[in-house]
């Protein structure tokens, strides 16, 4: 029978933000694949965990996901950690994952820290819809290309930025995106943590300043404050509208609302469409 594959987030900084299961499994699996075990090792020390450490990273993880895949078939179970938080987000391991679940291996997720969320948390901007998109690129060009295609997201944005590429991408998004509100978080649950509030113009004023920004960083953006574009014909967006549960009336005042135009125009070219059979 085979073994069981754990998907363990770790703390971000503070190495008191880990859950008991957590440090349980740890101590009890066969091997914990580490992005660097250096870094894991100061964790391992901490809770007197003497569990064997494998290197996996993103140089060898192809190689390296068939010897644990291997592994995992002939019954041993094992971890699978990042430097810091929820492994595969913005991390190596997805190959590894992919491999066991094709392999039909258990796959367990033990839940806990999350640079994402926890910037997401204290944030002051809307949490009912949020979109991570993970590092935004390097390059110039393709930094911008890639802020264009949220313009209209209406989402909270969350990304993980370098502190030396940080002034850039703030740029970038003013530039694209407008003059948002946004939230940089830095060094979360660390000593020197610090979240700074304020549009976009406002923040980079303030970093601007600084000699140097350090820390690990995450960028939060607010919403799209425009509204979505909906250019299905006025049947569909009204019939639409009524399946969600508002009367005739009401469904056509939303579509007008939505598409700034006059209630009466949509009711007229709505009452001029052919009407389904009942």
């Amino acid at each position: 029978m085979s073994g069981t594959l754990y998907v363990v987030a770790t703390p971000i900084g503070n190495l008191e933000d880990i859950t008991y299961r957590a440090v349980r499994i740890l101590g009890q699996v066969n091997w914990i694949a580490c992005e660097d075990t250096r870094q894991t090792r100061k964790l391992l020390d901490h809770y007197g965990i003497q569990t064997p450490q494998i290197s996996y990273h993103e140089h060898n993880e192809i190689d390296r996901s068939k010897e644990l895949c291997s592994r995992l078939l002939a019954g041993e179970s094992g971890a699978l950690v990042s430097d810091a938080g929820v492994p595969l987000i913005s991390d190596p391991g997805y190959r590894l994952v992919h491999s066991a679940v094709g392999a039909g291996i258990i796959v367990q997720p033990i839940p806990g820290p999350s640079a994402a969320l926890a910037a997401l948390s204290a944030s002051g901007l809307p949490t009912d819809a949020f979109h991570f998109a993970g590092f935004l690129p390097p390059k110039p060009g393709q930094r911008v290309h890639a802020l264009e295609a949220l313009q209209e997201e209406h989402a909270t944005l969350i990304f993980y930025e370098a502190p030396h590429r940080l002034l850039e991408a703030l740029a970038d998004i003013r530039t694209v995106l407008g003059d948002r509100d946004v939230v940089v978080a830095r060094e979360l649950t660390k000593i020197h943590e610090e979240i700074l509030h304020g549009t976009v113009s406002q923040l980079l004023a303030l970093l601007a300043d600084r000699d140097m920004i350090k820390g690990e960083v995450t960028l939060l953006v607010a919403k799209s404050t425009k509204p979505r574009e909906d250019n299905r014909p006025i049947e569909e967006a009204v019939e639409a509208q009524m399946r969600s549960g508002l009367s005739r009336m009401d469904a056509i005042k939303a579509v007008a609302k939505s598409r700034g135009l006059s209630k009466r125009d949509v009711y007229r070219e709505f009452e001029h469409l052919p009407q389904p059979r009942r």
